[in-house]
C-alpha cells in the first residue's frame, strides 16, 4: 500500500476553540492508483492533500508514505519526503518569471544537489515528455497558460516521485486547454504514475478510477468509478 492513513485529525485552535478540520479520517491508496478529492469549500479537501503532500502536519492519528510513517517528522525531514516522494502541480503553476522552463523544471533537482549536466539532461527529458522541448529557453510570460502547466507537470515529474498531487489543475484554464492538460495526466497514470487530484468539477473527477467526498472533515463516499 502506497499511503495509510488510520484515525487521522487536523485540528486548529481558533479565538479558544478547537476547529476540526480533519476528523477521525482513514484512507489508503495503491500504488499507480488515480483519485480524485472532492468536496465542498471548507470540507477539509485541502487540508487532506496538504498532509498528504507533506505540506502540513497532522494533529493525531497516523501517515504512512511509501513504507516510511512520516507522522511527527520536523521540517527538514519532511521536506526531504517532499522532494524525493511527490511532485506538485498547483492551479496557479508556482513557476518562477524571470527562470525559463528548463530552469523551472530543474528547480527540485537542484535542491537534491544533482549535477549540473545531469540536471540539464533530465529536465530536457521531462520538457519532451510534455510536448514542450521547443519552449525550454522561454519564461512563463511568454508560454500561454497550457504551457505553463505542462512545464509545473514536468517539474513534478522530474524526480520519478512516488504520488503526483494535483491542485485544481485546470481551474486557471479555458476548457480546450483544461481537456489537454487532463489527457496528459491520463497519459501520466497509465505509464504508471499514482496520481491524486483535487477538484470541484465532477467531469474533471470523471477522468480518475476512484472518488473520494468530503464534508466537514470526513470522507462521507468513497466510489469506485472506472
Amino acid at each position: 500500500m502506497l499511503i495509510q492513513i488510520k484515525n487521522l485529525s487536523k485540528i486548529y485552535h481558533l479565538g479558544g476553540v478547537d476547529v476540526h478540520a480533519l476528523d477521525r479520517v482513514d484512507l489508503e491508496i495503491k500504488q499507480n492508483e488515480y483519485l480524485a478529492v472532492m468536496g465542498p469549500s471548507g470540507s477539509g479537501k485541502s487540508t487532506l492533500m496538504n498532509i498528504i503532500g507533506c505540506l502540513d502536519v497532522l494533529s493525531e492519528g497516523s501517515y504512512v508514505l511509501n513504507g516510511k510513517n512520516v507522522s511527527g517528522l520536523d521540517g527538514d525531514q519532511l521536506a526531504e519526503i517532499r522532494n524525493k516522494e511527490i511532485g506538485f502541480i498547483f492551479q496557479t503553476f508556482n513557476l518562477l518569471p524571470r527562470a525559463n522552463a528548463l530552469h523551472n523544471v530543474e528547480l527540485p533537482l537542484i535542491y537534491n544537489g544533482t549535477g549540473r549536466l545531469e540536471r540539464k539532461e533530465k529536465a530536457e527529458e521531462a520538457l519532451r515528455k510534455v510536448g514542450l522541448a521547443d519552449r525550454a529557453g522561454h519564461r512563463p510570460n511568454e508560454l500561454s497558460g497550457g504551457q505553463r502547466q505542462r512545464v509545473a507537470i514536468a517539474r513534478a515529474l522530474i524526480n520519478n516521485p512516488s504520488i503526483v498531487l494535483a491542485d485544481e489543475p485546470t481551474g486557471n484554464l479555458d476548457s480546450k486547454t483544461g481537456a489537454e492538460i487532463m489527457r496528459l495526466l491520463d497519459d501520466l497514470h497509465r505509464s504508471g504514475n499514482t496520481i491524486i487530484l483535487v477538484t470541484h468539477e465532477e467531469e474533471i473527477a470523471r477522468h480518475s478510477e476512484r472518488i473520494i467526498r468530503l464534508l466537514d472533515g470526513q470522507i462521507i463516499s468513497d466510489e469506485q468509478i472506472n
